[in-house]
């Protein structure tokens, strides 16, 4: 009698570690397809308005994409499956929109004014593999704690789901915050030129930045307990390279070191992005 129920359990957990793995990759194909489609969609956007700068203000939304895609091919009402999806739409929507703001009007990002110049008439097949194809796969890799955490027979959220919200909640806070704070800084004349040193950003020279990876890794707590779920710290850890590495910190102090005035003084008082107190100087 014991060892039948035992063969019982066990097929039990066979067959549900095959619902699960299948699942898994239903969501991960339907995510790629959808990103597929909309990028290839932007990129034809972008040759009509011959602004490659869209696919700023479609990162965000992208997310948005593959959370509610995954919740409807998961066909999940956990509350972990729901979490996730309203945090990513939160996050999605609060940075395309500010993007948007930020850049319509405005015309083409300097760095695609600079592509476009070096491959002239080439730029357009460029563009579609170096700009929007590239972040489509960035944008999957990264969104993957939002759609492996919805695969899951524990719908529970623990500990780590309470500590992931928490970390959310910081990094929209930083991000939202920041970005207000920076907005209104521009907006007076008498600011041109200078270097924003007030608010969040006397802690941190890119509070946006240190927020998004805050963002991520919250979300990545929360996916992580769902079973295969902790395979989406890999989308957290590559924002994390992403914003420190590659095309955040890095590449945006290039130009504020040879733009700003002052610049070099506030990245020596200043945290790159942990937040900490200013150092004296």
């Amino acid at each position: 009698m014991v060892d039948v129920r035992h063969r019982s359990e066990k097929a039990k957990r066979n067959f549900e570690g095959h619902e699960v793995m299948s699942g898994s990759a239903d969501i991960l194909l339907a995510s790629a397809i959808a990103i597929a489609v909309l990028m290839f969609s932007m990129w034809l956007l972008s040759l009509a308005l011959k602004n490659a700068s869209i696919v700023d203000i479609v990162w965000g939304l992208g997310f948005v994409v593959v959370a509610w895609v995954t919740h409807s091919v998961a066909d999940s009402n956990a509350a972990r499956g729901w979490l996730l999806t309203l945090l990513t739409t939160a996050w999605g929507l609060r940075l395309a929109s500010y993007l948007a703001w930020r850049n319509i009007g405005h015309g083409e990002d300097f760095r695609y004014k600079a592509m476009r110049k070096h491959y002239g008439s080439k730029f357009s097949i460029v563009s579609l593999f170096t700009v929007f194809i590239l972040q489509g796969v960035l944008m999957w890799l990264v969104s993957l704690p939002v759609q492996l955490g919805q695969v899951s027979m524990n719908p529970s959220i623990g500990v780590f789901g309470i500590v992931g919200i928490v970390f959310f909640a910081i990094g929209l806070f930083f991000e939202t915050v920041g970005d207000v704070q920076l907005a209104r800084f521009k907006s007076n004349t008498a600011n041109a030129g200078k270097v924003m040193q007030s608010g969040l950003w006397k802690y941190t020279r890119h509070p946006n930045y240190f927020g998004d990876a805050c963002v991520w890794w919250g979300l990545a707590l929360i996916a992580a307990e769902a079973e295969i779920g902790v395979v989406g710290i890999l989308g957290a850890v590559a924002m994390s390279i992403l914003l420190r590495r590659v095309s955040g910190v890095t590449l945006l102090e290039k130009s504020l070191k040879k733009r700003k005035e002052g610049y070099n003084d506030y990245v020596a008082r200043t945290s790159a992005f942990i937040p900490r107190p200013p150092k004296k100087i």
